[in-house]
């Protein structure tokens, strides 16, 4: 992994290198970059792809104190990870709460994505998304020793695979929600993160329905992949909003949970290679007028 400090701290991240198309890989709460693993080993050959583990929950590096944490925060460092490393054009992808910056950026930063790709995320009015997302917010009121003591239960497979756990998210990816809880687990400073970060998305639960207003102003291709057996993130959500896009495509891909890239990576890669190597369509629907509002912060 390599490292790159912004203003709230260092980031580890990877960097396939290569002259390919550039794809920028965001990931969810509570996980880190080894989501997209095996569709990087895919995609490597013939893109760069550049994942970052961000402050989400299972970074290995503390932030500063005083970092944002909020969505609109992280998705702002995101947007800062893009400039640092002169991304600009990239292909943004986010999968779970990965996709939620993604829109987020769409939104307020659209500048910076020559595409973007949406992989069964929040959108809407699912934030905190269903059983699973509620059980997280509501363990990070805990203080930062309590909140320790409740993941210390996800070392057990049979707690995990639970319905408020993991899963509902992954069918295929035990082994890799197994390693995401290890650093809030024993690292006191990624335990005070993840708690203010889940009680930021706790005090902005409408943030995406804002932030679905702004969508029809983004006039590049997207791409939409969703899980047709998702029940955290509801298929209807993948429809609606590759209709409200301007240019957008909706692949839905069939035994797969939330977590596309455990589990069905092979698919998952297939479509985005198809995706960044077309060339890039005209809209086909006019947005309404007007200019997209910012990005603000929890209660703005």
């Amino acid at each position: 992994m390599e490292r790159i400090e912004l203003t709230a701290g260092t980031i580890e991240y990877e960097d396939t290198g290569g002259d390919g198309p550039v794809l920028v890989l965001l990931h969810g709460m509570m996980m880190d970059a080894t989501l997209w693993d095996a569709v990087v080993a895919d995609l490597a050959a013939d893109h760069r792809c550049l994942v970052p583990t961000l402050p989400l929950g299972a970074h290995r590096l503390p932030v500063r104190p005083d970092a944002d944490l909020s969505l609109p925060g992280v998705a702002r460092l995101v947007a800062e990870f893009v400039d640092r490393l002169g991304l600009g054009g990239a292909t943004v992808v986010g999968n779970d709460t990965g996709g939620a910056l993604v829109q987020l950026l769409m939104g307020d930063r659209a500048e910076r994505i020559g595409r973007a790709v949406l992989v069964s995320c929040e959108a809407f009015d699912n934030f905190p998304p269903g059983l699973t997302g509620r059980t997280l917010v509501a363990a990070g009121k805990l203080p930062p020793a309590l909140f320790g003591l409740f993941l210390q239960q996800m070392r057990l497979r049979v707690l995990r695979r639970l319905p408020v756990a993991f899963g509902r998210l992954t069918k295929r990816g035990d082994a890799a929600t197994a390693r995401w809880t290890a650093p809030a687990r024993q690292l006191s400073g990624v335990r005070r993160d993840a708690v203010r970060m889940l009680r930021a998305a706790a005090a902005d639960t409408r943030l995406l329905l804002a932030a679905a207003e702004r969508l029809p102003y983004f006039r590049k291709p997207v791409l939409v992949v969703w899980a047709g057996e998702d029940r955290v993130m509801p298929p209807e959500h993948g429809r609606r909003l590759a209709r409200l896009l301007p240019d957008a495509r909706l692949v839905e891909v069939e035994d797969s949970h939330t977590l596309v890239p455990l589990d069905r990576p092979a698919e998952l890669a297939r479509v985005l290679r198809e995706f960044t190597h077309a060339p890039a369509p005209s809209a086909s629907r006019t947005p309404p007028s007007g200019p997209a509002g910012p990005v603000g912060r929890p209660g703005a």
